[in-house]
């Protein structure tokens, strides 16, 4: 687990590529619906470091700077992170859960703590919850 740990953190052995792992805060080049241009957008991993792995995808939810009120949205500031730094605020977007390559991963920017995962887990699960 200590060595998982580290990988996730960047700390690899010269050669191996760097992890995806659960809880990272990530820049993903997103491609325009026309496949001509692109723009770049933080997103948050949900998906296990053994799907991560095991897979050339990861599910993620995008994160906004836009703070105003919506639904199943959670805050994260620089104080829910264990490592690296947000610019602006952000809200995670929990009910826009999609599926990315990891090729289309330009850095690691951040890791949110275990807590904020857990919140956005929970809330996650509320959404999907039958009614």
């Amino acid at each position: 687990m200590v060595e998982q740990e580290r990988r996730c953190l960047g700390q690899l052995p010269q050669g191996e590529r760097k992890l995806i792992c659960q809880r990272d805060i990530v820049l993903i080049t997103f491609p325009f619906s026309d496949l001509a241009s692109a723009k770049v957008r933080p997103a948050l991993v949900l998906s296990n470091d053994r799907y991560n792995r095991s897979s050339e995808d990861f599910v993620a939810v995008p994160l906004t700077s836009n703070l105003r009120f919506r639904d199943y949205a959670l805050l994260i500031t620089n104080r829910d992170l264990d490592s690296g730094k947000l610019i602006v605020d952000s809200k995670v977007k929990v009910d826009r859960v999609f599926s990315v390559s990891q090729q289309l991963v330009r850095m690691k920017i951040g890791r949110i703590q275990s807590e904020v995962h857990d919140k956005i887990t929970s809330m996650l699960l509320e959404l999907l919850k039958r009614s």
